[in-house]
């Protein structure tokens, strides 16, 4: 009974509290009374909406500032990217923003482009092209036509009679001497090479030929970069660093021929090729050996030794052009 009671008067209560109830009136609708809890119920939750709303102020400013809907690319740079990657450049119903973050996309899952292999001598070519008209613009006075289709030439300044000074102390176990003797070898038939080809009339530097030309030697010293560098550090593999002083040495004594062997060696060997089982049981295979640094091919280790090696080739035919000696000790490139 007391507990009865205590719901009645906590019942009462409640109403008095909700102001449902009039002086006039002994009783009260039910709907006027959950139209006032309800009432309550919203008033409560729109302050806690309110407060909310002003922590979440500073953080919903700096998300717009770092808004990742803004474009930040013309149509044109996001067109010429999406070709690069052989993607459409517009789908079907799709607006310019659409487009970019398509493009975001991929660049985000697909960061590198899978272009193949390039082609060398057409980058080469297309670099002159532009190396010309760069000049063509540049150029003023009467001497225009003489300076476009220069090949830039890097001279510092070495001699032929320096670089033989250098040599005679090669293949003395001193690796910094032959790695300088060498890079200064190559640098100094560079820029012989340029110095040949700038002297060629410009009528003769314009056509297709002379641009042929000039682009080998672009070419070339793009190819012979890899090599170069590791000359500066002086790192260069033992292997190709004893072939790369043999070929030096006989360039320098102008004995082409020997050059030209010393060349084959490196570049192809003379290694036999292990083709299947090369080791049964306890018995070693006969020859096996024969298969050690000194014979392997270096130029099908990888693509980079296999162009800084053609383009040594090169200086190699250059050379002999340059510095011809008697016929028993020339290669016959021509033949």
């Amino acid at each position: 009974m007391d507990l009865l009671k205590a719901e009645i008067a906590r019942k009462r209560k409640q109403l008095e509290n909700t102001n449902v109830l009039d002086k006039e009136k002994k009783f009260f609708k039910r709907g006027d009374l959950m139209a006032k809890q309800e009432e309550e119920y919203w008033k409560k939750n729109k302050k806690q909406e309110n407060v909310t709303e002003v922590e979440d102020k500073p953080s919903t400013s700096k998300a717009e500032d770092e808004d990742p809907n803004v474009i930040n690319l013309s149509r044109n740079e996001v067109v010429r990217r999406l070709r690069e990657r052989d993607e459409p450049i517009r789908l079907f119903g799709e607006t310019d923003a659409d487009s970019y973050h398509r493009l975001r996309r991929i660049e985000i899952l697909q960061p590198e482009i899978n272009k193949g292999f390039r082609n060398d001598f057409k980058e080469a070519m297309d670099q002159l092209d532009q190396q010309y008209l760069d000049e063509i613009v540049q150029a003023q006075g009467d001497n225009v036509q003489n300076k476009a289709g220069d090949i830039k030439v890097e001279d510092d300044g070495t001699t032929l009679d320096d670089i033989m000074k250098l040599a005679e102390g090669m293949g003395k176990d001193d690796k910094d001497l032959d790695h300088e003797v060498i890079l200064k070898y190559v640098k100094f038939l560079l820029k012989v090479w340029a110095e040949v080809l700038n002297e060629r009339p410009s009528q003769e530097k314009r056509s297709t030929k002379g641009k042929l030309l000039s682009a080998t030697h672009s070419q070339t010293k793009t190819y012979l970069k890899p090599l170069l560098r590791k000359l500066k550090k002086r790192n260069v593999a033992t292997d190709i660093l004893e072939h790369l002083k043999l070929i030096v040495g006989f360039l320098l004594d102008r004995n082409y021929v020997k050059a030209n062997d010393a060349y084959l060696q490196m570049a192809i060997g003379n290694a036999p090729w292990p083709i299947g089982v090369t080791m049964v049981g306890i018995h070693a295979r006969t020859g096996r050996e024969k298969i050690y640094a000194q014979h392997v091919a270096h130029v099908l280790n990888d693509e980079t030794q296999r162009k800084y090696i053609q383009g040594l080739k090169r200086l190699m035919t250059l050379c002999q052009r340059q510095y011809p000696t008697d016929p028993s000790r020339c290669v016959e490139y021509n033949a």
